[in-house]
């Protein structure tokens, strides 16, 4: 479980356990750990903008939970679709994901696709949420690439770079590689360092949140332009890192995240032109931010879902009320009194 990563240009050499701690027997993973932890830093910045795009917090804790938990079994089900060799002789490691094997554009399609299924159930405003999903996703696969590094996994080929980073893993899965007569590996050699790509990809993705959060939140002009930021920074950035990894997922000759990578950054940057030049041309009332309309305020307020139960409660209430009653035809008797 213990080894070392070194980076020799820094001079600096770091001695690593995967194992974070161990409960009664069960070790618990710093892959997994540092998973969460980025969730859980996430989840703060999100819940703390929730409502000035005018999402509702509490709603959009349960559109979270199901997108983390659908999230998981995508990325979990992606890693293993396109590295099924590694699983077809022993099915029950596909359920042990404390060492890692998580693809996070399976995590991304699949959460998002559950998330906006949820947020239509607990009438949560999809763009909005999905910007504010944006900024999450970049604060936490730049934290979590880290789990990466203590694996001693996701790094590139050969590099004179001062980052260069080697080890006994790294030289021994380039090796192995290598002994196995891969046509991409023959030009390696084991014992030269390589790239960091989980550092490259944890700074790229904490730039991108910097840019998010403290400019493009701010100056959105309409609700998703975060959310297509997103897809199209991440893209740009997967797509260069990407190349220079030594363990992609291949579809033949085709490396899978690479070419997503490279199809999120064409439609998001096409979108991002075509929408920005609609909005120009077409001002505000093209796609108005929903934090601007009254529904949006009433959001913000925390009022807009007492209106919504109180509408529907009242025609309700006015249903089951009593009739008043009718008034009965006086019996003769009585209209004999009267007439006295």
């Amino acid at each position: 479980m213990v080894t070392t990563v070194s980076f020799p240009g820094l001079g600096l050499e770091f001695e690593l356990n995967r194992v974070a701690f161990s409960i009664g027997g069960f070790n618990v993973y710093w892959y997994g750990l540092l998973i969460g932890i980025g969730f859980m830093l996430a989840g703060v910045y999100v819940l703390s903008n929730a409502r000035k795009v005018g999402v509702d917090g509490d709603r959009l804790i349960d559109v979270a939970m199901v997108g983390l938990l659908c999230g998981v079994i995508g990325a979990r089900l992606y890693y293993v679709i396109f590295d099924w060799e590694s699983f077809q002789g022993n099915l029950s490691k596909i359920l042990d994901i404390r060492q890692g094997g998580l693809a996070i554009y399976g995590g991304i399609l699949a959460g998002v696709a559950s998330g906006i299924i949820m947020a239509k159930i607990r009438k949560v405003q999809v763009r909005p949420a999905l910007d504010l999903a944006a900024a999450g996703f970049l604060i936490g696969q730049s934290i979590g690439r880290w789990g990466n590094f203590v694996n001693v996994e996701a790094f590139g080929c050969n590099t004179t770079s001062i980052l260069g980073m080697t080890g006994p893993k790294v030289v021994g899965y380039l090796t192995q590689v290598k002994n196995s007569g891969a046509a991409w590996a023959q030009g390696i050699d084991p014992t030269m360092p390589v790239h960091p790509t989980f550092l490259y990809e944890s700074v790229w993705c904490m730039t991108g949140f910097l840019i998010v959060a403290l400019w493009l939140m701010r100056h959105r002009k309409y609700d998703g332009q975060v959310f297509l930021f997103y897809t199209g920074w991440y893209g740009l950035g997967r797509f260069f890192i990407e190349g220079l990894r030594t363990d992609s997922l291949m579809w033949g000759p085709i490396r899978v995240s690479q070419a997503l990578a490279l199809a999120a950054f064409l439609v998001s940057a096409a979108l991002l032109i075509w929408l920005g030049w609609k909005k120009k041309k077409l001002g505000e009332g093209f796609l108005p931010l929903y934090i601007h309309t009254p529904d949006g305020q009433a959001v913000a307020a925390g009022t807009f879902y007492q209106k919504a139960a109180g509408a529907k409660i009242q025609p309700e209430a006015a249903a089951g009320e009593q009739p008043e009653p009718v008034e009965q035809p006086a019996a003769d008797s009585e209209r004999e009194d009267r007439a006295e």
